[in-house]
Parts: C-alpha cells; sequence; structure tokens
C-alpha cells in the first residue's frame, strides 16, 4: 500500500516558484530591519511547558503543540497519568516568549537598547483556513530596554518601510493603547478580573458589531445594566473618538503619547499608508500592557502586521521591570497576497547552459560560473530526448536564454 504523500493538516509544501517568492519577501523585509539597525538573532523552537503555559498568550494558549518527555523521564506505567506526567516542553507559537527568556539568558552580552530581528518558525494547533497554517512563519522585529514612545514610533517605521520594499501601499496603521480600553472597561462598572475576558469580546467588533459584542457580553452573565453603561461609552467615542475617550482614560500622558505616535506616522508616511486611532484594537495576547498597533491591507481580509508594548514579560524572568515593544509581519498572508496577484519583482537572470553527454563536465562547470560571476543564475541542461520538454520547462520557470557550450553566441527563449 503506498504511503500518503499529502503533507500534515495545516502545513504546506512550497514549489519552487513560491519559494523564489518567499525568498524575496523575506530578504527584503530583513535587509530592511537590518538598515534599521536591528540585529538578528534565533531561539529554539521548543521551549518548556511551564514557560510557554506562563506567557499570558490569549487564546494561543489553547493551541500549543505539546511534546512529551522522553527517555526514563516518560514513565507510562503511572497510574492515574496526568498531563504533567507525560510532557515537559511544547513548540513556540511566537517568538516573544522565546526573545524575553533569550534576553533573560543572555542579557550580560547584549548592547540596550536591544534592537532585535527573528523571522523564523512558530506552531499554532488551529483550525487551517487561507493565510493561516499550524506551521508557518513570523517576522519580527523588537526593541527591548526603551521605555519612552521613540521605540513604538521607530517599529512603525521599520515595518512599513518594510512593506513598502516589497511593493505595499495604501495599507492603514491602527493604534490603540491597552490602558485606555481599560480604563473605559472598568468606567461602566466591569471588575478588575473581567477586564481580559471583556477585551477578547470586544476585539470582534469589526466582525460581530456592535450588537454581536453586546450579545456575546450578556451571554458570557456579566450585568445588563454595566453591558448597557459600556454599550454608552463605545457610543459616546464615535466622530473623535480619541478625544471623546480621553475623559474616560485616568493618566493624560496615555492619550499624548498616542497622538504623538499617530501625528508622526502620518507625518513619514508621504501619502502611502494613513495611521488612525482604532478604539475596538485589542490584540488577542494577554501580555501586551500599553500601545498596541496592527496594519491593515484593503488587499487582503485581515491584518498583515502587528504588536504592541510588553513591559512585564521579561521582568517574569528577571524579577525587575524591563521595557520592551515589537510589531511582527504577518509572512504568511503576505505571500499570499503577493504570489495570488502574480506579483512581479526583480529576479536575477535565468540562463540554460546546454551541453552535451561527451563534452568535458569540468569545463561546463567552470563556464557556468563565468555567467553566474556575471549576477545570472545558471542551469546546467545536457542534450537527451527529453530536452526540448526540459528546456520548455525551465522557459516556464523563467528562463531567458540560452548558451551552447563550446558554441559562440546565444538564443534568446521565450515563453508563451
Amino acid at each position: 500500500m503506498k504511503l500518503n504523500a499529502q503533507p500534515v493538516r495545516g502545513t504546506k509544501d512550497f514549489l519552487p516558484k513560491e519559494m523564489e517568492l518567499r525568498d524575496f519577501v523575506r530578504e527584503r523585509i530583513e535587509e530592511t530591519y537590518k538598515k534599521f539597525g536591528f540585529n538578528k538573532i534565533s531561539t529554539p523552537i521548543m521551549e518548556d511547558i511551564e514557560r510557554l503555559d506562563k506567557s499570558d498568550g490569549g487564546e494561543n494558549l489553547s493551541m500549543i503543540f505539546k511534546l512529551l518527555k522522553r527517555g526514563q523521564k516518560l514513565d507510562l506505567t503511572k497510574e492515574n497519568l496526568s498531563e504533567n506526567d507525560l510532557v515537559d516542553s511544547g513548540l513556540r507559537y511566537d517568538l516573544t516568549m522565546p526573545l524575553s527568556r533569550y534576553f533573560a539568558n543572555n542579557r550580560q552580552f547584549l548592547n540596550q537598547p536591544f534592537k532585535s530581528i527573528q523571522i523564523d518558525r512558530v506552531f499554532r494547533a488551529e483550525r487551517p483556513q487561507k493565510g493561516r497554517f499550524r506551521e508557518f512563519y513570523q517576522c519580527d522585529i523588537d526593541i527591548i530596554g526603551d521605555s519612552s514612545v521613540n521605540a513604538e514610533m521607530e517599529l512603525i517605521a521599520a515595518t512599513t518601510s518594510a512593506l513598502e520594499a516589497i511593493g505595499f501601499d495604501g495599507f492603514t496603521v491602527r493604534l490603540n493603547d491597552r490602558r485606555i480600553l481599560t480604563d473605559m472597561i472598568l468606567s461602566a462598572g466591569f471588575a478588575p478580573d473581567d477586564v481580559m475576558s471583556v477585551c477578547i469580546i470586544f476585539d470582534k467588533l469589526d466582525k460581530i458589531g456592535l450588537d454581536g459584542v453586546k450579545a456575546e457580553l450578556l451571554e458570557k452573565g456579566y450585568a445588563t445594566e454595566v453591558v448597557a453603561k459600556f454599550m454608552d461609552i463605545i457610543a459616546e467615542v464615535e466622530g473623535d473618538a480619541l478625544k471623546a475617550a480621553e475623559k474616560y482614560c485616568q493618566n493624560a500622558d496615555v492619550v499624548a503619547n498616542l497622538k504623538r505616535v499617530l501625528e508622526f506616522a502620518n507625518t513619514i508616511s508621504n501619502g502611502k499608508f494613513e495611521a488612525v486611532y482604532d478604539k475596538s484594537l485589542v490584540r488577542g495576547m494577554g501580555y501586551y500592557t500599553g500601545m498596541v498597533f496592527e496594519i491593515v491591507s484593503p488587499k487582503f481580509g485581515s491584518s498583515v502586521a502587528g504588536g504592541g508594548r510588553y513591559d512585564e514579560m521579561i521582568g517574569k524572568f528577571l524579577g525587575e521591570s524591563v521595557p520592551a515593544v515589537g510589531f511582527s509581519i504577518g509572512f504568511e498572508r503576505i505571500c499570499s497576497i503577493l504570489f495570488e496577484s502574480e506579483y512581479n519583482f526583480l529576479r536575477p537572470e535565468k540562463v540554460v547552459l546546454a551541453y552535451n553527454a561527451d563534452d568535458d563536465f569540468a569545463a561546463v562547470v567552470l563556464k557556468a560560473k563565468e555567467i553566474m560571476a556575471k549576477g545570472a543564475e545558471v542551469t546546467m541542461l545536457k542534450r537527451s530526448k527529453k530536452f526540448g520538454k526540459q528546456l520548455d520547462a525551465l522557459i516556464a520557470a523563467g528562463a531567458k536564454r540560452m548558451v551552447s557550450f563550446g558554441q559562440e553566441g546565444e538564443k534568446v527563449l521565450e515563453g508563451d
């Protein structure tokens, strides 16, 4: 019986044409981030299960791929086995908690503020859908050690520049601050312990509308009068929403800083994007402590980047507060958008070097390296019965000219 050749559900095989685009996108993003002075790091895909469980990852905590203990640590003979008896680690669901552990472990070797780049795989056991996999790449930049809003502004500048570098424009940077939303929720009469639950429901405003938010809050069992007061507050902050929200925010600096970042983002946009205050922006992670942001594109139904400030996570490892803020690009979503739109990007010239079976292969390779030195990508193709079909396939893959080894001149290749 043949084995099933399909990849595991929620994962994907990438063909050469797809990988070419993915490599281009990753390289452009990384190149842009490095120009802004960020440094590339790498962390293991596995983390201790206790760290993952206590990382305030919101709904992602229920989607952790958990790993069995190995060897003698895994005792299946024990009665009444619990999950703790079986599991001691898991696959990372994002790159923020691993970065926090990394910084705590390597602090003495790092400059501060520390500006990091992480472009790597993460894993979530969620229901696969368009642009969303169980194994996928994130492109993160973070600044650790800067408590000022200059850090937020630098992240916005670098991330929007990276999107522009791969051809995106016309997008919107949405901003909010968890502290403004928290004060609005408390002003309605919710208890402090209810804030995160209310935030998670309110985060669905774009999808289910105000009536849907109200219905879910009532289904959750919150008092009718409290829910009604919250609905009144939300309705009140329509129009000049940020100005209306000021009276509910207990810290005037929070609103002032948000206004400053909004003004900054619109100043540097050069008309290619806009920045707006969005009272409904929550971001699902529980570890966010202040400003949060998201980038939405009309080319895709949901966000293509998001992040925020998480000043308390590193303190769980060091026992002291360390300011931190990060921005993550949705690599898979962007690649999906570009691939489906048959996005054209500057590729190296592709050349076919045709040779015969009795040619000196060392000389063929030296000829190929000579062509490569001029910036081209070279496919060495031996003439055979299938030569025509193989050449057609290379033309379809982007080959533009053919050089015949041992002969003068070249042939321009044309596809359909």
